[in-house]
């Protein structure tokens, strides 16, 4: 069967603070991939609010995590990435591959034991399906930790991903 790329395997409706982790257990999900911008903290902000803090620090009880991301400043990323404690990879040109394949073989899991996180259908959503990892939409997350009121280009992407066959 062919898969859609630019469908999710989990459209969640929610913003990431508010996933239940123990689906991921239950999938037998192993290590977590976490997009950033959009996705873990408002684009240009540096502080991440506490509920994201709360949420990582659950899923770090029984989940590897890696934070995976297109912005290209390595100084911002790597500020984001210290505040958790998480390995990263900035610069990543998702939907790109390359950036992605590099990093799962250092995390040296099975593609079926990872799931991406993200805000973004055309790069966070695309990448995932093409190596096979378990993807998943959230809503994009606004600077107090709740899903934004600013989702334009998501909804734009929704709209355009409608008309390649990958619409609800």
């Amino acid at each position: 069967m062919r898969r859609n790329w630019l469908k999710p395997d989990w459209e969640t409706g929610l913003c990431i603070p508010n996933l239940p982790i123990d689906r991921f257990i239950d999938l037998g999900i192993k290590v977590l991939i976490l997009d950033v911008d959009g996705t873990l903290l408002p684009r240009q902000e540096i502080h991440l609010h506490s509920s994201i803090i709360l949420w990582i620090k659950e899923a770090k009880l029984n989940l590897d995590l890696h934070l995976l991301s297109n912005n290209p400043s390595k100084k911002r990323i790597e500020y984001i990435s210290k505040q958790l404690n998480i390995s990263f990879t900035y610069n990543a040109a998702k939907p790109s591959s390359k950036a992605l394949r590099k990093a799962l073989i250092d995390l040296q899991q099975d593609t079926k034991e990872i799931a991406i996180i993200g805000d973004r259908l055309f790069t966070d959503i695309l990448v995932g399906n093409r190596i096979g990892l378990y993807t998943v939409l959230v809503q994009p997350i606004g600077p107090n930790g709740k899903t934004s009121e600013n989702n334009r280009v998501q909804k734009l992407e929704k709209s355009i991903a409608a008309l390649f066959g990958a619409g609800k």
